[in-house]
């Protein structure tokens, strides 16, 4: 039930990312194209910016999904209900703070950018773009995280998709019949708002809440733990844009957002691949069953880490030819930056290989043990990152962000290894090190093949089908070489899932 519940949250989720993914791309061109690169690098970092407010309500995720597991294996519905209450009652609280840092926010940034645009643009702007933000935080965050909690993310990828076709329908036809930027985002606003409203009715509904009961505020206590993780994952996910907002401009910020949408893009199609396994993980150490935990961690790691070799490999052959492509005929900067590219992606991989370990971290309530990492992490890019930022630019940012990840993974890894599933620390050097030979031999094949020179979509298109198609071949050969027994597991379970009546 546990894999057919996860394969379901799978098929969705990637239909969730592919339809963001589509729509990441569109809605960046279009405003390039219409606005030019200092609109698109102005909204981008008040994106970011955003994100910042966000951190009011870091750890109460992770705290109250790790809460939620025992009594959902035990069907506790008393026990359910006192700790939605008690994390309602905390987010309603949060979103009323995050209204006021959101004005805050809007007040204060415009002086960064003040060269470019006037303090009233960017503070309408600002405000326009934070209304999904409160909006998420004070109506949907609870009741997404029950059904995390419950494996049933496929109903949030489902609504998730409708506000996003939503979303790039008002916002393209608003572009392209002349309207502003400030109506544009007024209308994904209202797309994206509706998502929050239209989950926490559908979850109210099916779950039937006592909220009579008391709640229970013990359940939640890891937050403050849960907290620091959170703040790591924001600060490599949104530090890059505001350090270059400060110390750069609004122009290599417009920069940096085009390969963000590439590292966006891979890190949503790698996470939609493991989307439901920290509950699964979270159901098996609820049951207390050990060997099924470090079985199915094998095979978790021999998907991501295939999966991220494969698409992290491809877009360091091909992301060069795609910027061409995607800011043709856009020459206010030159957006052609090959090692701050090459550079980001690799850290990137290491994002994503850690996935599996971040996941049995947070499955076992593992918070306290593990914040330190995350708070060196944070402090290593922050530092790097400004240090690097003032003479290399954005290459200085790229290396930031590398280190930093890195740390981390490796903490984690050893963490579980030593802590949880107790195995050798070897096996994550060895899949590393077999990744790292596979991308090698994909980029020497495809270096040796005459592939189209002149780039268009439609080249470019061909060249990814090869690379993707030559990279999938080496990686499962190497699979079944090297990985015989995880790649027997995995068959198992997709033939029990196929054969499940």
């Amino acid at each position: 039930m546990r894999s057919r519940k996860t394969i379901i949250n799978t098929i969705f989720s990637l239909l969730e990312d592919f339809v963001a993914i589509v729509c990441s791309f569109i809605l960046p061109k279009l405003i390039l194209s219409h606005f030019g690169s200092a609109y698109n690098g102005l909204t981008s970092s008040i994106s970011q910016f955003l994100a910042c407010a966000v951190l009011l309500r870091a750890g109460i995720g992770g705290a109250t999904k790790a809460a939620l597991y025992k009594p959902l294996v035990d069907h506790n519905k008393k026990e359910i209900d006192s700790i939605v209450k008690a994390t309602d009652i905390f987010m309603k609280k949060i979103g009323l703070i995050l209204a006021f840092f959101i004005v805050c926010f809007a007040t204060i940034y415009p002086v960064f950018v003040q060269s470019d645009f006037s303090w009233l643009f960017t503070f309408t702007l600002f405000i326009i773009i934070g209304i999904s933000t409160f909006a998420e935080s004070f109506f949907g965050i609870t009741y997404l995280i029950v059904l995390q909690a419950d494996q049933r993310l496929y109903i949030s990828s489902i609504i998730k998709v409708i506000s996003y076709i939503l979303n790039i329908t008002i916002a393209s036809v608003l572009i392209i019949n002349g309207f502003g930027i400030h109506i544009v985002k007024l209308g994904s606003a209202f797309a994206f708002t509706l998502y929050p409203v239209i989950l926490s009715l559908y979850v109210k509904k099916k779950y039937k809440f006592n909220r009579n009961v008391e709640p229970n505020n013990k359940a939640i206590s890891q937050r403050w733990d849960a907290f620091w993780h959170q703040v790591a994952d924001f600060v490599n996910a949104n530090t890059d844009i505001m350090v270059l907002t400060i110390f750069t401009n609004v122009f290599e910020v417009s920069v940096y957002s085009v390969y963000n949408l590439v590292i966006q893009g891979l890190k949503r199609f790698i996470t939609a691949f493991t989307q439901g396994v920290d509950a699964a993980f979270g159901d098996m150490i609820a049951r207390n069953e050990k060997k099924a935990l470090k079985e199915n961690l094998s095979v978790i790691e021999l998907i991501v880490y295939s999966v991220s070799t494969l698409l992290f490999t491809s877009a360091i052959i091909l992301v060069l030819q795609f910027v061409q492509i995607y800011t043709k005929g856009i020459n206010d900067v030159d957006y052609l930056r090959p090692n701050f590219a090459y550079i980001l992606l690799i850290a990137q991989f290491f994002y994503a290989i850690r996935l599996p370990y971040q996941f049995i971290v947070h499955a076992a309530g593992h918070f306290k043990q593990t914040k330190k990492y995350a708070m060196v992490e944070a402090t290593l890019n922050i530092v790097i990152s400004i240090i690097l930022v003032i003479k290399f630019g954005l290459i200085g940012i790229a290396i930031g962000t590398l280190i930093a990840l890195m740390y981390k993974t490796v903490m984690f890894s050893n963490y579980v290894s030593d802590n949880i599933i107790h195995r050798s620390k070897l096996v994550t050097f060895k899949k590393c090190f077999v990744s790292i030979l596979e991308a090698i031999l994909i980029i020497i094949i495809y270096k040796t093949i005459n592939f189209p020179i002149h780039i268009n979509y439609l080249n470019w298109i061909i060249n990814a089908i090869s690379v993707v198609l030559i990279s999938f071949v080496i990686i499962i050969c190497g699979n079944l070489l090297l990985y015989k027994e995880d790649m027997k597991n995995l068959y198992k379970k997709f033939k029990n899932i196929v054969h499940i009546r």
